[in-house]
């Protein structure tokens, strides 16, 4: 499908080193201008050296981490649809709205993924 866009002309390598930047640039703006993307890396900032000094398996080490990576891609798509309904129109509708607390609601849900997982982890 890509080759209908007239927006996707790289191919190979080049595709690869420009989706890299893309990506840089991604992460940087998310740092920038989302404060809740900020809270989630900084929460995983604490809880990713943590999970290296309890006693716990190494599959849940590993599952420590990915729940926290998991709320940061959230917050990734969370934010896009912030981005992406506020270009569309700054003006209150039902819709948006719909849109904005639904990706709100798929971050509570990372979150509370991150909760259950080092309560069961650190406690059962």
């Amino acid at each position: 499908m890509g080759q209908y866009s007239p927006f996707k002309g790289n191919q190979g390598i080049k595709r690869i080193i420009h989706a890299f930047h893309y990506s840089l640039s991604g992460f940087q703006s998310a740092f920038k201008h989302e404060a809740a993307f900020r809270q989630i890396v900084y929460l995983n900032l604490v809880l990713f050296p943590i999970s290296f000094f309890i006693q716990a398996s190494k599959a849940e080490h590993i599952l420590l981490v990915i729940v926290g990576l998991i709320a940061i891609i959230v917050e990734l798509f969370n934010s896009a649809i912030e981005a992406v309904v506020d270009r569309i129109s700054l003006e209150r509708h039902p819709l948006a709205k719909i849109a904005k607390d639904m990706g709100s609601a798929a971050q509570f849900v990372a979150l509370f993924i991150i909760f259950i997982t080092w309560v069961t982890v650190l406690f059962l």
